[in-house]
């Protein structure tokens, strides 16, 4: 249901993970170069899960996993002992059916923090990293109902990164008072909202927020007017069950794009930006695998060319676009 994209065993080649829902397993393709990978290995999940990251959490130089294990209640970490390779889960208990994870050092400390939308108990939990690739218990910021997507970027300027979360069929912006804290939620109103990015799409240096609108098959970008505070949402159309957002430079002109998937048609869509965060209204559509869920955009065959990696809810597969 999830995918990352990074370099796990020091080849300078990224490395695709997926978390798989149904399988209760994770999944680790090693890029055999060229852009193409070997085979998958599976590590054991902790219950259904859901979301992953790959992030140095021990402070060892090698990407570790995270992922939040929907059907346990936990997150989990695998540290990676070297060429790949990984110890045994180590898991935290955090609210009701974790759904989406991220791993960003929110109290300054040079450690990566755990940070978790928990779907069923409408909170977002921070575990604060402990050392070591050790976490403490979780603090927990209430929020909206069904949390479901969270991104964490400083999004006022003040060095200190903020949560975005989207839940209650809102966009919610958690703003960081310092060490790790968090203020209660300011919100946004969105339809249905399924997926966050948050990028500066408009080179103003201050992050914007680009969210998937599932009850009205929109993308929605909502500019940051400074201080964290948004405008409201300007929408794109003509999407079909869009599902996971991307915000990534995909043409070379300085200017990040947008990626969507769409599970209904089996496709992935690509808006261009056209200048001061505005996007083609005519999306180029390209043909991935059976209900395609998460999406990523990364370099895979060191042709300095972003590509797309897609992971396929209903038929288990992963495609990856090759940028021409």
């Amino acid at each position: 249901m999830s995918v990352a994209v990074v370099d796990l065993n020091n080849d300078n080649k990224p490395d695709i993970i997926t978390a798989n829902h149904g399988g209760n397993s994770v999944s680790i393709l090693l890029n055999a170069g060229n852009g193409t990978f070997h085979a998958a290995t599976n590590l054991t999940g902790g219950g259904n899960p859901w979301s992953v990251a790959a992030v140095d959490v021990n402070s060892d130089s090698k990407p570790d996993i995270v992922i939040a294990n929907f059907g346990g209640d936990t997150v989990g970490v695998f540290l990676n002992t070297g060429s790949g390779a990984f110890g045994a889960q180590s898991t935290y208990t955090v609210g009701t059916q974790p759904y989406r994870v991220a791993v960003v050092d929110v109290n300054s400390d040079s450690k990566p923090d755990i940070i978790v939308a928990n779907y069923g108990s409408s909170s977002v939990g921070v575990l604060l990293n402990t050392g070591s690739g050790s976490f403490g218990a979780q603090n927990i910021y209430t929020v909206g109902t069904y949390p479901n997507s969270i991104a964490v970027v400083d999004v006022n300027s003040d060095n200190k990164p903020d949560i975005i979360v989207l839940s209650g069929g809102n966009v919610g912006v958690l703003l960081n008072t310092g060490s790790g804290a968090f203020y209660s939620q300011t919100t946004y109103t969105a339809s249905s909202p399924g997926s966050v990015a948050v990028v500066d799409v408009n080179n103003d240096t201050k992050p914007d927020i680009v969210v998937i609108n599932g009850g009205t098959f929109t993308v929605g970008v909502l500019f940051n007017t400074g201080s964290g505070t948004f405008n409201p949402q300007i929408t794109y159309g003509g999407f079909s069950g869009p599902n996971t957002v991307a915000v990534v430079d995909v043409n070379n002109d300085n200017q990040p794009d947008i990626v969507v998937s769409n599970q209904n048609s089996g496709t992935v869509s690509v808006l261009l930006n056209t200048g001061s965060g505005t996007f083609n209204a005519g999306q180029a559509t390209y043909a991935v695998g059976d209900q395609p869920y998460s999406v990523a955009v990364v370099d895979v065959n060191s042709d300095n060319k972003p590509d797309i990696v897609v992971v396929n809810y209903n038929d288990y597969t992963v495609s990856v676009l090759m940028h021409c």
